[in-house]
């Protein structure tokens, strides 16, 4: 891939959703990608892409530790400095941690948690070498309260934005900026994958931000070197903006009546 003049983005997590918005978003704003996702529907995305930049599409499982290194030595071979990586691919389970499956939130851990520690880690250093770049880590809202019926879920999201954060002021004066996401329930296919569709946040709630509309607005908070955006609507801003004065047992109580199986309107 030759830069012809382009910067260049790392999309994770590319082939649907909030991933998908801001492979375009980047797109629009000049940069060839790199993209990658574990699902069949990645080189579609990267058919959409291709009419709008250069894009190469890495299908790897980064759950997988061989997964992270597949998706940066593809980078690496690209022979360009990354401007922006968007650390965004993420699933949930949604139930009772004394019902749910083990193995399924373990995942979860390696995906939400682990791969964005190893992808970071390797971007990183790559960034300081070249004295330059962004990276933008989808945490979520649920990362700012207790996450009942969520539990794993929300937890992964609270060390995703503590790290973020932490990222981002121990690189201040290195010429990189880290940015948080924190979407609300967003209209993506999130909610059929973590089993939710029947509760309220996951049948109404998550038409409240549209997944463009949230890469968008990531977008621009990345540009501008903030710490944290809480994306889209003014209902998830103002809600993120609210938890911040709620004790935790208010706010994990209202989650769980959200998150409540067969809780959404029939």
């Amino acid at each position: 891939m030759e830069s012809r003049g382009r910067s260049l983005a790392v999309v994770t997590g590319a082939s649907s959703g909030i991933g998908f918005e801001l492979a375009k978003v980047l797109a629009k704003n000049g940069y060839d990608l790199v993209i990658a996702a574990e699902n069949a529907r990645l080189e579609a995305a990267r058919k959409d892409l291709a009419d709008m930049t250069d894009v190469i599409s890495v299908p790897t499982d980064l759950a997988e530790y061989e997964g992270v290194e597949k998706l940066w030595n593809a980078v690496q071979a690209t022979g360009r400095k990354v401007d922006i990586i968007a650390i965004n691919a993420g699933i949930g389970v949604g139930g009772r941690f004394a019902e749910t499956d083990l193995e399924k939130e373990l995942k979860l851990i390696q995906l939400n948690v682990t791969s964005t520690v190893h992808l970071a880690k390797l971007a990183v250093k790559h960034m300081l070498a070249n004295g330059t770049g962004k990276i933008l880590i989808t945490s979520s809202i649920a990362g700012e309260m207790p996450a009942p019926l969520e539990a794993v879920y929300g937890a992964s999201k609270a060390f995703d934005l503590s790290f973020s954060k932490a990222l981002n002021y121990e690189l201040k004066d290195s010429g990189i900026t880290v940015t948080a996401l924190q979407p609300g329930p967003t209209n993506t296919d999130f909610f059929r994958r973590a089993e939710m569709e029947d509760t309220k946040v996951g049948s109404e709630g998550k038409y409240t931000n549209d997944p463009a509309e949230v890469a968008q607005q990531g977008y621009e908070a990345l540009m501008s070197g903030k710490d944290h955006v809480f994306a889209s609507s003014m209902k998830t801003k103002v809600q993120g903006e609210l938890s911040k004065f709620m004790p935790e047992s208010v706010k994990a109580a209202m989650h769980e009546k959200q998150a409540e199986p067969k809780s959404a309107k029939g």
